[in-house]
């Protein structure tokens, strides 16, 4: 046994059920491939001040879950606790909004990390694909990611699913809601630490989860009470759109999320089989966390989706996903001569396309032929002396048991039509 173990509430990807994540961040990645989204890849760690400016000075993300630490000549940095801020800074530092084309769309996939409590569905490192739509303002875009979301969950097979729709506003309506919310709020029996975050953003109160915070909230006002005209109005599309696209929603006023930089649309994707940790994914539209963080007025949105807990929710419906198998073709050399032919055998097999994996370490017949079987093989070549002085090797299907001879210049070729 290692003396080493990952760190608590981490962990390691390993065959077989890594192929399973693997899988899902390609389903998730695709549609927004489709949609003209291009990738984007941004360090692991950044700036301690780009998290508090944009995700907010008052959020847990900042005060209480964020790995901060010193460099050696004295930076203050964070590893990532999340992606829409460190792409929006890697695009307003690359110019790529002066390119001319707007909006920019960009996809990511990667790692990031929050000091939390470790639990089912909640890790200190957690993985999620993410999507972003820079510098338009269009309900259009809104539906589009959202829509986007959607299919790569149903294309993966899941169903069970709900999509919770909000709109929280714009800059014209949301300090008339925040005045009525303070108000309210300050009439509640609450903790000092939550009482400073009524003074600092009133919204983050609402997305406490403790149940004798929650309790007090029952009558709290609703943003969706205070949105101006135009707001509305930019809701009613977005929800117009998503209905005609055929995807089903449910209006939740109280969802505000845990960021910071969020306004009009909101909105997150739940799954109830995974218990208190049922949110699999969600975004929204951030028109002004470029402002926030030192660019020009870059109206967007975007969402992250969840690896981790959308292989939970596909556990919890007992979704089977059809993996491609690691190894279809399983080569068992007997002897010396047989290793190395069979060895150019199975690299012309690679370069032809098909997954083939070889009988290292000089395994006798019984225990390679174990290994086949293991490796989920279809089919495996054998062959020893005899068989290549006849220039032939043994085509064996793993699962029939039933084998017989193909010429080395077929071997190839036969292999292709018995694993269609």
């Amino acid at each position: 046994m290692s003396t080493f173990q990952a760190p608590k509430g981490t962990y390691d990807l390993l065959p077989p059920d890594s192929a399973a994540f693997l899988a899902v961040r390609e389903a998730i990645a695709a549609p927004a491939r489709r949609a003209g989204y291009g990738y984007v890849e941004t360090p692991g760690f950044e700036h301690v001040e780009l998290f508090a400016r944009g995700v907010g000075e008052s959020t847990d993300i900042v005060t209480k879950e964020m790995y901060a630490f010193s460099t050696k000549g004295g930076t203050e940095l964070a590893l990532r606790p999340e992606g829409t801020a460190s792409v929006l800074r890697a695009a307003l530092q690359a110019n790529l909004h002066k390119a001319g084309n707007l909006p920019v769309k960009l996809w990511y996939s990667g790692s990031y990390y929050r000091y939390e409590r470790p639990q089912a569905g909640r890790y200190r490192h957690f993985s999620q694909v993410g999507a972003e739509a820079i510098g338009a303002e269009d309900p259009a875009l809104d539906a589009e990611l959202i829509i986007l979301a959607v299919d790569a969950y149903r294309s993966l097979g899941l169903r069970d699913f709900r999509l919770l729709l909000n709109s929280l506003g714009d800059k014209e309506c949301r300090p008339a809601y925040r005045a009525a919310l303070q108000e309210f709020l300050r009439g509640l029996d609450l903790d000092d630490d939550t009482r400073k975050r009524i003074e600092i953003n009133p919204l983050r109160v609402l997305d406490d989860k403790r149940e004798a915070v929650q309790r007090q909230l029952a009558g709290a006002p609703l943003i969706i009470d205070h949105l101006c005209e135009a707001c509305k109005e930019y809701h009613e599309q977005v929800r117009d759109l998503l209905t005609a696209a055929g995807v089903t929603y449910e209006d939740d006023p109280r969802l505000v999320r845990g960021l910071d930089y969020y306004t009009r649309t909101t909105f997150e994707f739940v799954h109830d089989a995974l218990g208190s940790q049922s949110a699999v994914g969600g975004g929204g539209r951030y028109d002004g966390l470029s402002e926030m963080i030192g660019g020009p007025s870059l109206p967007s949105v975007g969402w992250a989706l969840g690896v981790d807990r959308t292989v939970l929710a596909l556990k919890a419906e007992g979704v089977e996903l059809a993996l491609p198998a690691a190894t279809d073709v399983y080569a068992v050399p007997l002897g010396e001569q047989a290793r190395r032919a069979l060895f150019a055998l199975v690299t012309e097999l690679r370069r032809a396309g098909i997954a083939a994996d070889f009988a290292f370490g000089g395994k006798g017949i019984k225990n390679a032929m174990k290994s086949a079987d293991r490796s989920g093989a279809r089919l495996a070549i054998v062959a020893g002396e005899r068989d290549l002085a006849e220039g032939v090797v043994q085509l064996k299907d793993l699962a029939s048991g039933e084998q017989g001879p193909v010429t080395l210049a077929e071997v190839a070729e036969t292999v292709k039509e018995r694993l269609v």
